[in-house]
């Protein structure tokens, strides 16, 4: 059902789906009333037809509406409108604590532990009010842009596991995040929440959730049956309290776990001071095991013990009870109730004392982090313990001196006799000798600085003319000396000469444009030349063979076939202002012409195009010019020479006017 443009409610306006889930689709909405964006989470149509499921939804879902903590998304309301059934909740801007973990891996562990002091401080909210989640995930966990975390769907998933188990085939809620009780279908409570709470914590600072299979039922039964694996083995660098506090709220017996929030709370903001503390008490101190007691041979029959034997002289008491057969009934069931308590009893202190006596004896664990191994044996002093040695380098710790031991020191610890303590002696801080890199490429430089000196690397990059892309060309730390480990080595390596090469086309048949597109990464210059036996208009030379490779932007040439086309223009020419006085007829004092013709000449680019003798009324000659491009026009009267002008042709309907 696509609810996005409707209006719920009255006064919800759904804009549009944000996201998806296995019970409900969640819609960014307008809240006409208030004037502000809300979230409306509706119910998928799978639970709208089971009416116990409705009423148990609405009454739980009330009820996380009167929760008010800053690490809780707030509900605003909840309601239904025909079949929607729908919770108006916090518009929270941010991202899910899943997406971060998928996006990250593995995240800081002071960054995990401020999230976790966050939701557990909702929880403890929750918990107090009677509201256990049951569903807590990352997925349920939303970061915002602040870095605060909120806490969704409160009181939701209690509504859904009493009501049916699956949708769409699959466990609702994430079995990755189930507490044992949870997977088996027993009891769940606050306790529950501090498990789940637990393989969050476990999956943020590992990347990886602790259990996981091909089926939701193979990783319910791992919860139920198998011990995760220390986040600490996962990811040295989780501190010592942090991982002790993941491994106590994952307990399988509930008993083992944090009793409450609280408790949890207060573990995570000591260790935010002190990390490597070992203020994590273990519940199992504590708590009393049930010893079975062996059984103490065979009970004498009732009858046996009531006869008396025949032999057996009565004496005073004797004499008493034979007079006073009532009081002998009462003794014998005095003696009887005595027998079977002390007989018990006895058997069992015993027993316990023949089991001890073989058992070795319960010890103090010293701590014997910080010093010698000789200061460690001498510590253990006439105690029946034996020490165990191995050596690690370790920048903080003095060399010679523990850095951890297993099982690790609490106070009031203890540990059987013939334990075996397993320390790390420091060997101190590691250091190793540099080597040359300079000229190898930067994978094999990588591979000897990171997995040979197990130093870290950075790398650089310089454009270099003389050395070939890829290479190292220098390092900060010369070759020879000798630096700590996981020091940072940074290697400079060559992106060649910066300049893009490239591969000269092969343009010679195209057409001018055509030829320029291909050539567009290089400077082009272009020259012309007619060739009357070739294409007009098409590459006749290139001056850089093709294939040839150059810098970006080398000056190229090619040469353009251009043959011009031969045009026509008229040419007028004024007799009187170009000839002149040659142009004026003379006469004799009798009226007789002198001079009486001019013979007149017109030459274009040296071809003559006019010659003759106008007449005498002429006033001017028109004569018709062809040529390519500019021509050049010359006029003759009586062969001398009067005029000489540029004509160009190429003009529309040109025309050269003389005067």
């Amino acid at each position: 059902m696509n609810l996005v443009g409707k209006v719920i409610g009255n006064r919800y306006e759904i804009l549009e789906k944000i996201g998806e889930g296995g019970m409900a689709t969640v819609y960014k909405a307008r809240d006409n009333t208030l004037k502000r964006y809300v979230a409306v989470k509706v119910l998928r149509d799978e639970f709208i037809t089971d009416d116990e499921f409705i009423k148990r939804f609405n009454s739980e879902a009330q009820a996380a509406a009167s929760l008010t903590h800053p690490n809780i998304v707030s509900i605003y309301d909840v309601g239904h409108e025909e079949t929607v059934h729908y919770i108006v909740m916090e518009l929270v801007q941010g991202k899910t604590l899943k997406e971060i973990i998928n996006e990250d891996g593995v995240l800081p562990w002071k960054w995990s532990v401020n999230i976790a002091i966050q939701v557990t401080s909702a929880l403890e909210t929750a918990h107090k009010n009677n509201i256990v989640h049951r569903d807590i995930k990352p997925h349920n966990i939303i970061i915002t842009e602040d870095g605060i975390a909120k806490v969704t769907d409160f009181g939701i998933a209690k509504a859904v596991s009493n009501s049916t188990i699956t949708a769409f085939g699959t466990t609702i809620g994430s079995v990755h995040y189930f507490s044992p009780e949870h997977a088996r279908g027993g009891y769940t409570d606050a306790k529950s929440d501090i498990y789940s709470l637990g393989v969050v914590m476990y999956e943020m600072l590992t990347g990886r959730v602790p259990f996981d299979a091909d089926t939701p039922v193979s990783i319910a039964l791992k919860h139920m049956q198998e011990k995760p694996v220390e986040p600490i083995k996962l990811n040295p660098s989780i501190p010592y309290a942090i991982n002790k506090i993941i491994i106590k709220a994952m307990e399988k017996d509930i008993s083992l776990r944090y009793q409450n929030a609280t408790e949890l709370l207060k573990d995570l903001s000591l260790a935010l001071k002190n990390p490597e503390g070992s203020f994590v008490k273990s519940n199992a101190e504590n708590m009393q095991y049930t010893q079975r007691i062996p059984t103490i041979g065979e009970e004498v029959s009732m009858e046996d013990r009531n006869e008396p034997k025949k032999e057996e002289k009565k004496g005073k008491l004797g004499t008493y009870f034979a007079k006073h057969p009532t009081a002998k009934k009462v003794w014998i069931a005095v003696l009887i109730l005595a027998i079977l308590v002390i007989v018990p009893v006895a058997g069992f202190f015993g027993t316990q004392a023949l089991l001890s006596s073989g058992q070795p004896k319960d010890v103090a664990l010293p701590n014997f982090v910080g010093k010698t191994e000789e200061e460690a044996k001498a510590l253990i002093g006439k105690e029946k313990l034996t020490i165990e040695v191995s050596e690690s380098y370790d920048d903080e710790v003095e060399e010679g001196k523990i850095i951890s031991q297993e099982p690790p020191f609490i106070e009031g610890y203890q540990v059987k006799e013939n334990t075996v303590i397993k320390v790390v002696v420091s060997k101190g801080t590691k250091m190793v000798t540099m080597k040359k890199v300079v000229g190898m490429t930067y994978e094999e430089a990588e591979k000897i600085i990171k997995d040979e000196l197990e130093l870290e690397i950075e790398k650089v990059g310089e454009t270099s003319k003389t050395v070939e892309e890829g290479v190292v060309i220098k390092q900060d730390i010369e070759e020879g000396l000798e630096i700590k480990a996981g020091s940072k080595v940074t290697v400079t390596v060559s992106k060649g000469t910066g300049i893009k090469q490239i591969a000269v086309p092969h343009v010679i048949g195209d057409l001018e444009a055509d030829a320029k597109k291909k050539l567009k990464d290089l400077d082009v210059t272009v020259v012309y030349e007619e060739d009357t036996t070739k294409v007009d208009g098409k590459v006749l030379k290139q001056s850089l063979d093709a294939g040839t490779t150059v810098d970006e932007k080398t000056k190229i040439t090619i040469t353009v076939n251009k043959i011009e086309a031969i045009k026509t223009g008229t040419i007028k020419l004024n007799l009187k202002s170009v000839l002149g006085e040659k142009a004026t007829i003379e006469k004799d004092e009798e009226g007789n012409e002198l001079n009486p013709t001019i013979n007149v000449r017109i030459e274009v680019d040296g071809d003559n195009i006019y010659r003759d003798t106008p007449r005498k009324d002429a006033t001017s000659i028109t004569a018709t010019a062809t040529g390519k491009g500019t021509v050049t026009v010359k006029v003759f009267a009586d062969e001398v020479k009067v005029v000489e002008k540029q004509f160009d042709l190429t003009k529309e309907n040109p025309v050269l006017t003389l005067d």
